[in-house]
């Protein structure tokens, strides 16, 4: 309980805000949450320095039944808060914050692939010469499969390509 006490008392919300770069309802709502922290804080404090002993004499004296005082006297020295193990479930979290890092990690390698192929297609859109000013023969060796297919269509005696006619009309008439 200390820990976490002492760990929420080190939060700089402040820098949380900056670091995070929030702005808007996202700013708003961490603020509120933060005031609402600490009005928590500030009556826990207050409950905290409060007596926490109850005088059953007083009680036993003002009432006429004193076995009810008794038995709730019995039951209240009796009590005693229930703990918890929460040690199962903070090992379940760090098993899901230990796949979380490593599936970021891994999101983070493909992404930092995908910029590397980006950023070298770019370069190639960037230093490749105006379409107008290429030549068959540099068509031809950027796509192989062009050549082939020209290939295949004058050996069979094809000199149009399919569907040429259909979508830019037909010029020998000019």
């Amino acid at each position: 309980m200390a820990a976490g006490r002492s760990a929420a008392t080190k939060i700089d919300w402040t820098r949380i805000t900056s670091s995070l770069g929030l702005k808007g309802s996202t700013a708003t709502s961490l603020q509120a949450f933060k005031k609402r922290n600490d009005d928590a804080r500030r009556k826990l404090a207050a409950l905290q320095n409060q007596p926490q002993t109850v005088d059953f004499s007083k009680y036993r004296s003002t009432l006429n039944n004193s076995s009810v005082v008794d038995e709730i006297e019995t039951h209240f020295k009796g009590w005693k808060p229930v703990t918890y193990d929460v040690g199962r479930q903070l090992k379940a979290i760090e098993a899901f914050e230990g796949q979380a890092v490593k599936s970021a990690e891994e999101t983070k390698g493909k992404v930092d692939e995908e910029v590397k192929a980006l950023e070298k297609t770019l370069g190639n859109i960037e230093t490749a010469r105006p379409f107008d000013e290429l030549t068959v023969d540099e068509v031809a060796a950027a796509q192989p499969e062009i050549d082939k297919r020209t290939e295949q269509l004058v050996s069979k005696g094809r000199w149009q390509v399919p569907g040429y006619k259909e979508k830019f009309g037909d010029l020998s008439v000019l």
